[in-house]
């Protein structure tokens, strides 16, 4: 059974539809890119998946025992997020809260996971530095990690390289290729960026006046990437 399914799924927000009939699958180890014009409904479907809005119909269905709950989510920073006046490791760490259900503490096999992400990440020298002292991308590993405390089997990422400059926007997607490749997380990534995500993903989910979702080297022949690659000035 697939990781995560969605069936005739129709996606909106105040009763106004922006996405309509859309199906399609995930399973253990891909690499899935979300791309399309603004406003083609990529976030809403990421909040979807995540259980912070309700579909408008069709249904998501979740297999191999995964619980949402147990999706890790980096989502776009916002400047409030950027100033956060928390420790590193306070950050991370809050990446168990899930774990905890009625604890009001962490367990010792929570604080030692938070320990092992930090240091998966490089980020065991900064653990006690305030997060908003750290450059944009330190923050970024530091959402990482804590998305990684949340799970071992599907991540969610918002747009993760926006706004960082390109040699830490290569360090980043070099990361992620590696929590998928030797790690074997599940990776569902919205991008804007295109060429990144062609080179990068397995599958791609095109959604916006085409829709498309299937394996990368379909999406570089359909009518969906002809247009919008083309935009990008890639075609």
């Amino acid at each position: 059974m697939a990781l995560l399914t969605c069936q005739d799924l129709s996606l909106g927000y105040e009763g106004h539809e922006i996405l309509s009939h859309l199906s399609f699958e995930v399973n253990k180890k891909d690499y899935l890119c979300i791309v399309g014009e603004n406003g083609s409904g990529k976030t809403t479907l990421m909040k979807t998946i995540l259980g912070l809005q309700s579909p408008m119909g069709g249904s998501i269905t979740m297999g191999d025992g995964l619980k949402q709950t147990e999706i890790g989510y980096l989502p776009q920073q916002t400047v409030v997020q950027r100033d956060f006046p928390a420790s590193v490791r306070e950050i991370v760490l809050s990446g168990c809260q899930n774990r905890c259900g009625l604890r009001p503490f962490y367990n010792k096999e929570e604080k030692q996971l938070a320990e092992e992400n930090m240091e998966r990440l490089g980020l065991t020298s900064l653990k006690k530095r305030c997060y908003r002292e750290l450059s944009g991308g330190q923050q970024q590993r530091v959402l990482l990690a804590r998305a990684l405390c949340a799970t071992q089997k599907i991540l969610l990422l918002d747009e993760p390289v926006s706004g960082l400059d390109p040699k830490v926007t290569q360090e980043m997607y070099h990361l992620i290729e590696e929590l998928n490749k030797k790690d074997g997380i599940t990776i569902i990534m919205i991008s804007h960026d295109i060429e990144a995500a062609v080179r990068y993903a397995d599958h791609i989910l095109h959604i916006g006046k085409t829709v498309f979702f299937g394996k990368t080297e379909g999406y570089l022949k359909s009518e969906a990437a002809y247009g919008f690659m083309r935009g990008d000035g890639i075609a």
